[in-house]
């Protein structure tokens, strides 16, 4: 797979060549952050760090930084942040040949402080109005190559940025012959919403969508939904897996009988790709006894619960996104629902115990023995900064 940070001087988005079929292909801005060196007011904060953040790439790196082949699809300026961008991303092993320079518009930038999302000092300065990644079109990217994987991965951002950003976004959930297997983040963001619309919008994409992930509290703020998972299930009942995140407590997964999963590439492309039929089909009834009994009498199968780690956080920053990785690295792998979401508390926790935006995952021989836990084993798990590392060195001879 190529890797390099390759991008494209024209506004259009077309290649000759057939792309190479990756597990993973996210679409959406990404923007260089500026990080405060100190905590305080913006007003107050004297100098900043740069980084980069944008949810869609987040989730692509942590992927490819876990072992699976990631491709991350977007538009930046032609512009020093937008080469500063694609070179992060691409350092990660992420194949950003699909990524695309405007000449007209620029890459996106945005500051913050230092205190948490959820707090009421937490700031946050956007500058992307009119940014390259707003003019995203199903004439600007390169939409053979968005479909080109196993897993396509999007989020309500997206869709909040501009009218052509929706379009895609619905030309791309759109059910049909060769979709891939459809993650849809819903990534609430009020401040990028101007419309009346948003709640309803966030609902379609998700209703479009073969795996959703949205947060108990986005649930109410966006659609007003209370009442817990059951009742956000019960406003979603399309996808054939939802999972909702409920903060420090955990998450808990609905899936579908019907519910997709991703299908294995034949000698590096798609089946479809091949002239071969699509190989979709629904989750091995061998991998739980529950879900063999719910196909048998035709009821869904019981929601999973799994609480999260205890975790000593530095920041919340790119922990959702960090989940997302982590579960979809378990659906790649074919993992049943319980590890699929311990994979995600554990890719949040490395996300959690670091700053900035992305943190590298866990090893996933260390993963997958933490995961292996049992019950009890799981609920002592204590995880604080440099956990990942300090398992990584303890292993190394």
């Amino acid at each position: 797979m190529r890797t390099g940070a390759i991008i494209n001087d024209t506004a259009g988005a077309g290649n000759s060549a057939a792309p190479d079929v990756v597990d993973v292909v996210a679409l959406g801005e990404s923007m260089v952050a500026f990080l405060p060196s100190r905590p305080g007011r913006l007003a107050d904060v004297p100098s900043f760090e740069r980084a980069i953040g944008g949810a869609e790439s987040n989730v692509a790196c942590a992927l490819a930084a876990a072992g699976h082949t990631a491709r991350w699809v977007s538009r930046v300026g032609a512009d020093a942040f937008g080469t500063h961008v694609v070179e992060r991303i691409a350092g990660y092993g992420v194949d950003v040949t699909s990524v695309t320079r405007d000449p007209a518009r620029p890459t996106g930038v945005y500051f913050r402080t230092a205190g948490d999302r959820g707090t009421g000092a937490h700031e946050v300065a956007y500058y992307r109005a009119g940014s390259a990644a707003s003019a995203m079109s199903a004439e600007t990217v390169d939409l053979a190559a968005v479909r080109a994987c196993r897993v396509l991965h999007l989020s309500g951002i997206t869709a909040a940025l501009s009218a052509d950003c929706r379009a895609l976004m619905r030309t791309l959930t759109t059910p049909g012959p060769g979709r891939p297997l459809l993650s849809f983040d819903v990534n609430h963001r009020p401040a990028l919403w101007n419309t009346a619309d948003r709640p309803l919008e966030l609902l379609d994409l998700a209703r479009r969508a073969d795996i959703v992930f949205v947060g108990e509290d986005e649930a109410e703020e966006a659609w007003g939904i209370t009442g817990g998972p059951a009742a956000i299930r019960a406003a979603l009942p399309e996808p054939g897996v939802l999972v909702v995140k409920q903060g420090g407590k955990g998450a808990t997964a609905f899936e579908g009988n019907g519910a997709r999963v991703p299908t294995p590439s034949v000698g590096g492309r798609a089946a479809e790709a091949t002239g071969a039929p699509p190989r979709w089909g629904s989750l091995p009834l061998e991998r739980s006894r529950e879900r063999g009994r719910a196909a048998a009498d035709g009821t869904p199968p019981p929601p999973a619960f799994e609480p999260a780690p205890n975790v000593a956080v530095v920041a919340t920053t790119g922990a959702g996104d960090a989940f997302a990785a982590g579960f979809l690295s378990g659906t790649l792998r074919g993992l049943p629902v319980r590890d699929r979401l311990r994979h995600g508390h554990l890719f949040a926790a490395a996300a959690l115990t670091a700053p900035g935006d992305l943190a590298a995952p866990p090893a996933r021989d260390h993963a997958d023995r933490l995961c292996a836990l049992d019950d009890t084993a799981w609920g002592r798990l204590r995880l604080g900064p440099g956990w990942t590392r300090a398992a990584q060195e303890a292993s190394t001879p």
